[in-house]
C-alpha cells in the first residue's frame, strides 16, 4: 500500500490520511479484510505525527471504513468500499451545498422532507 499526501493541500493532515485509506480503499488498492501497516509505520512512511494518523484512523473508524481489533490490529471493514464511495459524494454535496449558501442543518432538512 502506498499512500501520499499532497503538501499543497490546504486540508488538515488527518483529513488529508484518511482521504488516502479512503481513496486506497475507492480503488481496490485495499479491499475488506485487509490489515493495515501500524500507525506508526505509516506516519514514517507519509511523514507525520503517528497521532496525526491515529486521528485520520479513528475518522474513518468512525465512518464504518475500518475497524480496530484490540492485539488484530486495524483491517477494512466489510461493505468499505461502497461506505468510501458514498462517505465520498456525501462530502462533495456538503462541500457543494456551502458554496451555493446551504448549512448543513439545510441539507439534514432538505432529506427529510424527501422521505
Amino acid at each position: 500500500m502506498l499512500l501520499k499526501l499532497d503538501i499543497g493541500d490546504t486540508r488538515p493532515l488527518h483529513e488529508q490520511v484518511a482521504g488516502a485509506i479512503r481513496r486506497a480503499v475507492a480503488e481496490g488498492e485495499l479491499a475488506p479484510g485487509d490489515k493495515l501497516p501500524p500507525a506508526r509505520e505509516l506516519s514514517r512512511a507519509l511523514g507525520v505525527n503517528s497521532n496525526t494518523v491515529l486521528r485520520g484512523l479513528r475518522t474513518l473508524r468512525d465512518e464504518g471504513v475500518l475497524e480496530f481489533r484490540r492485539g488484530r490490529g486495524v483491517t477494512v471493514a466489510a461493505g468499505a468500499d461502497t461506505r468510501s464511495e458514498l462517505v465520498g459524494r456525501v462530502r462533495k454535496l456538503v462541500e457543494d451545498a456551502a458554496l451555493a449558501g446551504y448549512s448543513r442543518n439545510d441539507l439534514v432538512d432538505m432529506i427529510r422532507g424527501m422521505s
